[in-house]
């Protein structure tokens, strides 16, 4: 179905605000992953736990974090974990020695549980972009607007660069208070703050969020990079 100019050119502006979108939520995607928390926990001086979590523990544990938030379990799932034989609470304010051995408290459990439904929901945002980007991309083929719709590919790929650029040098000047606003964004005041005797914390300190976030922000300027370079600017 053939559409006016006009029309076009605001469809191809919908793909420009999508695309930063997609790529951004893609990248989170992509880090969400076994190979980044290899990576990562070999990073050069990361900071090792300083209650005794050996390097294979904290992948052992991460990796079953990561895969709870991708799986459709409850949260039985985390719940039943207990610390490695030998291991337990490191802070001892449990009051039942059952509850010292279980790797995961009632308040991380809590925050796990919210971050599911944060992640659950931005996989459905994703998913919906790329069917919404495809869509119209099919229309633009058979309605003889495509190169209209590279030009939405390509500035949504150059907006990616800028927004994420700039994302990337707030995190790099300011990480705590990006970290915090991030969170108040997303989850209840208080759910998000633990002790760094939990379980959470000796997974994944500071360093290892400071440096996920800046993972995400190269994988999606790197996208949007090739998207700007990639497609030429066409002729309307």
């Amino acid at each position: 179905m053939k559409i006016s100019l006009t029309f076009a050119k605001v469809l191809s502006w919908i793909v420009t605000i999508i695309v930063p979108v997609v790529l951004t939520l893609l990248a989170v995607r992509i880090v969400m992953s076994p190979w980044y928390v290899e990576l990562e926990y070999r990073t050069p001086f990361f900071p090792e736990d300083q209650y005794g979590f050996t390097r294979e523990e904290r992948l052992k544990y991460s990796k079953i974090a990561i895969a709870y938030l991708l799986n459709d379990a409850d949260i039985s799932f985390l719940g039943d974990l207990r610390f490695p034989e030998g291991q337990q609470a490191p802070d001892f304010s449990c009051q039942f020695m059952d509850d010292c051995t279980k790797f995961y408290n009632e308040r991380e459990l809590g925050h796990m549980l919210d971050v599911k439904i944060v992640v659950q929901e931005a996989l459905k945002v994703l998913y919906a972009g790329v069917v919404i980007l495809a869509l119209l991309g099919a229309w633009a083929w058979f309605g003889k607007w495509w190169g209209i719709y590279l030009n939405g590919l390509r500035r949504g790929g150059w907006l990616t660069v800028i927004l994420l650029g700039a994302i990337i040098l707030f995190v790099l000047v300011a990480f705590g208070l990006i970290f915090v606003f991030f969170h108040e964004i997303f989850f209840a005041s208080g759910t998000w703050t633990f002790y760094y005797s939990d379980s959470l914390i000796r997974m994944f300190p500071e360093r290892f969020w400071r440096d996920t976030f800046l993972m995400v922000g190269g994988i999606a300027g790197g996208l949007g990079v090739a998207l700007g370079l990639g497609l030429k600017k066409k002729k309307v």
